[in-house]
């Protein structure tokens, strides 16, 4: 069991926006090969931090035009054994990337911070497996001994915390918040569910979270929900239980499509930034307390801006 965790700064303004799809803008929208959809080999060579900082400071620049905070990620949600393995890059690699990883958004975030505004760096945990698709299996014991180097190297770089991004089935993601806290990290778990609104796994939205809150004392800051349009989750959010209080968070896909029609995508498909900013607001109407504000697969800066925008 773990003990519950700190306040986080950003918590304490009306909104706090992230980024959006990273990984989707670098491959449809930039044109660049990323195997694996693995974003963090660009750390590894001016060019790609060059690439990396543009992207994150358009979002930045939003916030700051609109005078709210933001989370700041690092490009790390494969930077994992697993994926590291087959990117061919060994487990002091892969640590030594996610310290990078945490220095570069430190740096980025300088100016930002000098002039004022609130920018926690979040290092990004991603699912050791498919984010999609819950194959293998871990007990939350497993899955805090595997993801723990990823955290450790989070701390010892001076993040200010982690989330776990994409999960697909409750244990591994009760794995990773044990894991944060016994690095003195706070945590933040984001779930993605299908269509009806369930998990990959078969859990309701409220069991997942429900088993996390039990198996960890309350441990996350937060959660919540990514990888998934506004319509795939609204009539859950609906239910109004007590659970809802704890969804902190929303970085929705720009895209109505299933997580399988996705996967099988060639195309990119960036819906309605103007729809997708009015389901937000509905979203903010309904339920003040998620506040942090972003996009994930098919949003890009234009999004983001039409949610802020929307949601001020």
């Amino acid at each position: 069991m773990c003990a519950a965790t700190t306040d986080l700064p950003h918590l304490g303004a009306s909104v706090a926006l992230t980024d959006g799809g990273l990984e989707t803008t670098l491959v449809f929208l930039d044109g660049m090969d990323l195997p694996c959809f693995a974003a963090f080999p660009l750390l590894l060579d001016a060019a790609g931090r060059d690439r990396l900082d543009g992207y994150f400071r358009r979002f930045l620049d939003i916030a700051e035009q609109h005078g709210v905070s933001f989370v700041l990620d690092t490009p790390t949600w494969r930077a994992n054994p697993d994926w590291g393995e087959k990117l061919g890059y060994s487990r002091t690699a892969l640590s030594d990337i996610n310290r990078r990883a945490v220095a570069q958004a430190k740096a980025l975030r300088a100016p930002y911070v000098a002039r004022g505004m609130t920018v926690p760096v979040n290092g990004v945990v991603g699912p050791r497996g498919d984010g999609y698709r819950p194959e293998m299996k871990m007990t939350p014991v497993e899955a805090s001994d595997y993801h723990r180097d990823q955290v450790v190297a989070f701390r010892d770089a001076g993040a200010d915390m982690v989330s776990a991004v994409t999960m697909n089935y409750p244990e591994e993601a009760v794995g990773i918040a044990c894991a944060a806290m016994g690095e003195g990290l706070p945590s933040v778990i984001s779930f993605t569910v299908e269509t009806d609104g369930r998990l990959p796994s078969g859990e309701s939205l409220a069991e997942a979270i429900e088993i996390v809150d039990d198996e960890t004392d309350g441990a996350p800051a937060y959660f919540m929900i990514n990888c998934a349009h506004p319509s795939h989750f609204q009539n859950v959010l609906a239910d109004a239980g007590s659970w809802v209080q704890r969804i902190g968070g929303v970085r929705a896909n720009a895209s109505t499509k299933s997580h399988a029609e996705l996967d099988a995508a060639t195309e990119l498909d960036p819906g309605d930034p103007d729809d997708l900013a009015r389901r937000y607001r509905a979203m903010r109407d309904g339920f003040g307390h998620i506040k942090v504000l972003g996009g994930c697969c098919g949003t890009d800066h234009r999004h983001i801006a039409a949610i802020c925008e929307a949601c001020l």
